[in-house]
């Protein structure tokens, strides 16, 4: 039988992020493609309750480690020491920040390669083959490991989380101290005043770019995401003009992101934009230049004065929730 496939888990006091449940969700279908076993590593407070839903997900064991998982160098050695003993044939991450920041100490410290930003993984002839894109977004390559192991990041909405119970039980973990070294210390975490919709959580987005003239006139945006319950994003045009936080920004540069629904609001559709949305499973574009680029990926398009189509289409959805209230 293969070697275990390993999950490394990003939760919150207990509630598991769902860009995790999706990694869960590939790697248990790897894991039963392969006839081995899943196990997730879970680190921080909170980490035992998380035990019961990624049971759900397809976690044959649950590994809990006294770690802080805000310290990134004592959490990727406690992982790697939990890992290690298993030789997984393969450790997957979300591609989060979390995962991002985690997902290439891992790999060193295994000696292991690492496969980032991931839409895809299945097994071809034992070995574990992970699809990826390249050139922002213009090319995907498979990635096969020819090593013992593989650590790979999987990208947040490209792969739909689904429950596949599994054994689920909670074995309890120690981590030991981490080597030391040089690196950044943990000072403070400190909470956003108000908490809002993070963009790589969110089913439904809405985006706003330089065509909106000024950072007043994102009202209007702020307010159709509030009618459809969605996130708000900005391009990076709009983030480098101060306009919104680094945040907010959708791109190459910014957060990849995979909705199921994206309305581009006033963005031309640059490249470095578009390499961080087209997964989005439908892309509504509104933008008065009929030759815009964001509309040869957009499943629909308003060609039209953004001013006037936005408060109109905010109206609509607000009597169309009005009416099946």
């Amino acid at each position: 039988m293969a070697g275990e496939v390993v999950v490394v888990i990003e939760q919150e006091n207990g509630s598991v992020k769902r860009a995790s449940l999706e990694s869960l969700t590939a790697g248990a279908r790897v894991a039963a493609e392969l006839g081995a076993e899943t196990t997730a590593v879970v680190c921080g407070a909170g980490a035992a309750d998380a035990a019961a839903v990624l049971g759900a997900h397809g976690a044959a064991t649950v590994v809990t480690l006294d770690v802080d998982p805000a310290d990134a160098n004592a959490a990727a050695s406690a992982i790697a020491e939990t890992a290690g003993p298993r030789s997984p044939t393969l450790v997957l991450l979300a591609h989060t920040n979390y995962g991002k920041d985690l997902g290439p100490r891992i790999a060193g410290l295994l000696d292991a390669p690492l496969a980032s930003d991931c839409v895809e993984l299945s097994v071809d002839g034992g070995s574990v083959l992970a699809r990826r894109p390249i050139y922002a977004g213009k090319a995907v390559v498979n990635v096969a490991s020819t090593g013992a192991t593989l650590v790979a990041s999987v990208r947040p909405n490209a792969i739909r989380a689904e429950e596949r119970p599994a054994a689920g039980a909670v074995q309890a973990g120690a981590a030991s101290a981490p080597t030391k070294g040089l690196g950044a210390v943990l000072q403070e975490i400190v909470q956003a005043a108000q908490k809002k919709l993070e963009l790589t959580e969110a089913d439904v987005i809405v985006s706003g770019g330089r065509g909106l003239k000024g950072p007043e006139n994102f009202d209007m945006i702020e307010a159709l995401a509030n009618e459809l319950g969605a996130a708000v994003g900005a391009s990076r045009a709009v983030v480098d003009a101060g306009w919104r936080p680094h945040s907010d920004q959708v791109g190459q540069t910014g957060k990849t992101v995979s909705p199921q629904l994206y309305i581009a609001v006033a963005i031309s559709g640059a490249i470095q934009h578009l390499a961080g949305m087209r997964t989005s499973k439908y892309i509504v574009a509104i933008n008065k230049d009929p030759e815009a680029p964001i509309f040869k990926l957009a499943d629909y398009g308003i060609v039209g004065d953004a001013f006037e189509v936005v408060p109109k289409l905010t109206e609509a959805v607000r009597e169309l929730k009005a009416a099946h209230a």
